[in-house]
């Protein structure tokens, strides 16, 4: 079951834009409460308090009891608004969970044991295409985030949704083959790759290939004859000189 939080508010009976300022300039965060076939109710939350459970992380997955007044109004955060200079909330909505009510959430995902993956290990960097991931399930069990683990993935393999194992009652709304995380290959990887490949290609060709003659000043087979017109030649036929003169005589 998901985790609870409590968070106080105050009802803020007037609305629009001046109200919103007013609250604003009191310290306090305008909001509103809507859903479950209620009529909405305006409210304003302490900005210290809200800025700290937004920076928290986690905050649009985060179940809370309103506490309005003494009335609790058990939400779930739907959408809020920062400034974009000075980064402060702005105003905040929250949506009325009914029991055993279905909810579309975007959970984070949180990667695991990257450290060990062959591909890391042979100097690949982890990417994360996909940091949240869509699902549908009961408000009683929003998972806080989903683990990818990437343990056993090499050089340039990637993660799908089809490979994610999600709590029971969990359905994903992306397509299974959704890429979750890639391993990346350095710098060069590609033409170490290739110049690998040439190598062990030019290994085998460079074998001398059957009859070929011997290269230059390499010496011949055992038993084989010596070409035409080479030195071994030139001697025999000294040798047969004498031979002829020894006869005259």
């Amino acid at each position: 079951m998901a985790t609870v939080k409590e968070l106080k508010a105050t009802a803020r009976p007037q609305s629009g834009k001046g109200a919103a300022r007013a609250e604003r300039r009191a310290g306090r965060v305008p909001g509103v409460i809507y859903g479950n076939n209620q009529p909405p109710v305006t409210i304003s939350v302490d900005d210290k308090e809200l800025r700290q459970r937004i920076l928290a992380g986690r905050f649009l997955t985060t179940i809370y009891d309103i506490d309005l007044e003494g009335k609790k109004h058990r939400v779930i955060p739907r959408d809020f608004h920062l400034d974009p200079v000075r980064d402060f909330p702005l105003h905040v909505d929250f949506m009325r969970l009914g029991e055993g009510a279905t909810i579309r959430v975007s959970v984070p995902l949180h990667i695991v044991n990257a450290e060990t993956a062959p591909g890391v290990k042979r100097g690949g960097t982890v990417n994360i295409v996909t940091h949240t991931i869509d699902l549908e399930c009961s408000v009683e069990n929003i998972p806080q985030y989903i683990d990818a683990d990437v343990g056993a993935l090499e050089i340039s393999y990637s993660l799908h949704l089809s490979d994610i194992k999600l709590p029971t009652g969990v359905k994903a709304l992306s397509r299974e083959d959704a890429t979750l995380v890639t391993i990346v290959p350095p710098s060069g990887y590609a033409e170490e790759q290739k110049a690998a490949a040439a190598a062990a290609a030019a290994g085998p060709a460079a074998a001398a290939a059957p009859g070929a003659a011997p290269a230059a000043g390499a010496a011949p087979a055992a038993g084989a004859a010596p070409a035409a017109g080479a030195k071994g030649g030139d001697k025999g036929a000294a040798a047969a000189k004498p031979a002829k003169e020894e006869k005259k005589k």
